[in-house]
């Protein structure tokens, strides 16, 4: 199963406005410019972004402004604010035979390491921050 591309598309959006928003007027006609999709993407994650306190948005071409810190910003909050995966990021195969030795095993076998999985994959997510990546960011333009 793979992440949906509207985390990246969100993070991109985000350092955008962090690092674009100094000198323009960060709309989504903008944003979608930067990160080479439609408007109308755009316009979803900004919403999705307002929605969890992230950013603010002005009706019409106001354009989007930062609420928070860009530290106080990790990638976990931006994974979790865009609802880029439904549930666990691992979907089990629905009714493995019980009367099988593996079907009737499989649960106890895979699914503490699938949760491991998930939980390394989110501590990574907790453990950046926007400014992390502005910092590198910086470094490349």
């Amino acid at each position: 199963m793979k992440i949906t591309s509207r985390f990246t598309v969100a993070v991109h959006s985000l350092l955008a406005i962090y690092v674009l928003g100094k000198e323009y007027k960060m709309t989504s006609d903008l944003i979608a410019s930067s990160v080479n999709v439609n408007p109308v993407v755009i316009r979803r994650t900004l919403s999705s972004l307002k929605a969890a306190g992230i950013i603010d948005v002005k009706a019409g071409s106001g354009g989007a402004t930062p609420v928070k810190s860009a530290d106080d910003i990790t990638l976990y909050d931006i994974y979790k604010a865009v609802d880029c995966i439904e549930g666990n990021l691992f979907n089990f195969h629905e009714n493995p035979n019980p009367e099988c030795p593996v079907g009737k095993n499989i649960h106890a076998v895979l699914d503490s390491h699938l949760k491991d999985a998930q939980a390394a994959l989110e501590n990574e997510l907790k453990s950046v921050t926007l400014a992390d990546l502005m910092k590198q960011l910086n470094i490349l333009i």
